[in-house]
């Protein structure tokens, strides 16, 4: 499915990058008729999706963006208009954001009036195993896939290089002892 589903007073989404595109495209369109050019760090499953092409789907759009008010009355407008969530553009990840910010363009498309970053990988990693989404009977997604494939394209070999450079973004002492044992559980089952 190229949008989100509706299904009874709930919605199941599974934004494909299809989606996520025509809905950044609008958004752009709009913005530029408003004379601004904004700007989203893109995080998550959505540049598990757009950047490395390493899942379908994802959930929603987590993302940092500016102007804060009007990209997200633009983005509800664009949720009505194109059957999407209403929340498929959201910035529930700023809780996740480092002091070490460190962002990139990657290969992520760019659009007019609409400026598209990124996590670093090595950040991306730091963030999704600080989020650290096991998943199971709860219906949330899991970070797991997405923590095996960076480990992986990070060249990583043991949990200790995995944590350290969760340890760059994150204070050691912050870091959740599930993401130590989520980390070390990856490598022992030898997924990496």
């Amino acid at each position: 499915m190229s949008n989100g589903e509706h299904v009874g007073h709930g919605w199941t989404s599974a934004l494909t990058r299809e989606a996520i595109l025509s809905a950044l495209q609008r958004l752009s369109d709009e913005l530029g008729r408003q004379g601004v050019t904004g700007e989203i760090c893109l995080c998550g499953g959505t540049v598990m999706v757009l950047a490395f092409a390493a899942r379908p789907s994802t959930k929603d759009v987590d993302a940092i963006f500016q102007p804060v008010q009007l990209v997200r009355a633009l983005a509800a407008r664009i949720a009505e208009e194109q059957n999407l969530p209403p929340d498929w553009l959201n910035d529930a990840v700023k809780g996740f954001v480092s002091v070490r910010h460190v962002t990139t363009t990657g290969n992520l498309p760019q659009f007019p009036h609409l400026r598209l970053t990124m996590p670093v990988p090595e950040y991306l990693l730091a963030m999704k195993c600080m989020a650290a989404r096991i998943g199971g009977t709860t219906g949330e997604p899991s970070d797991v896939a997405d923590i095996v494939f960076l480990v992986r394209h990070l060249g990583l070999k043991s949990p200790k290089q995995a944590l350290d450079l969760v340890a760059e973004y994150y204070p050691a002492n912050h870091i959740p002892v599930r993401t130590q044992y989520l980390i070390e559980g990856i490598f022992e089952e030898g997924q990496p």
